[in-house]
């Protein structure tokens, strides 16, 4: 199914007034752009995104941040962190392959958003792992089908793709 052009219009405006919008489910939830603390913990978590090593998985562990991933029932999300086994295709529309695993970052306010309909979403969609930190709390949520794990953050996490990711 292909983003209505419309609908990228309205997010390209949104995302000049330091807004974002996701569709989930066809829900709109619009967000504050996130802070600089926010945007530390992206940064100090993509780096640490690596292959595990000997898993013998093949995953390139490539992972992107803040872009807008289209997922098979048609929702938009922008996880924070989107990590894929390939590189995804570089267009000017939302990515469409799968992450096998995303990372987000709870921000003030926003904290229902990121624990209450992400981690269902995600793995209702085919994502493998959702990693969720809140770098106030320094909580760690590691979600997968068969359950989820909560750690105090630093933890070191590893994927089922074959990544890792150490949360800081």
């Amino acid at each position: 199914m292909a983003v209505d052009e419309t609908l990228l219009e309205q997010i390209s405006r949104a995302d000049e007034m330091g807004v974002r919008l996701e569709i989930v489910g066809g829900l709109p939830i619009w967000e504050a752009s996130p802070m600089l603390k926010h945007q530390r913990a992206v940064d100090r978590i993509r780096a640490t995104i690596v292959p595990v090593d000997g898993a013998g998985t093949g995953c390139g562990c490539v992972h992107v941040a803040d872009v807008y991933v289209q997922f098979p029932d048609g929702s938009l999300k922008r996880p924070d962190i989107s990590i894929f086994c390939q590189e995804p295709e570089e267009e000017d529309k939302p990515i469409t392959l799968l992450p096998e695993a995303v990372v987000e970052i709870i921000s003030k306010g926003y904290e229902a958003k990121d624990l209450e309909i992400g981690p269902q979403f995600y793995l209702s969609q085919g994502v493998r792992d959702v990693v969720v930190f809140n770098p106030y709390t320094l909580v760690v949520l590691h979600v997968r089908q068969s359950g989820a794990e909560r750690h105090i953050a630093p933890v070191d996490i590893q994927l089922l793709c074959g990544c890792r990711c150490r949360v800081v």
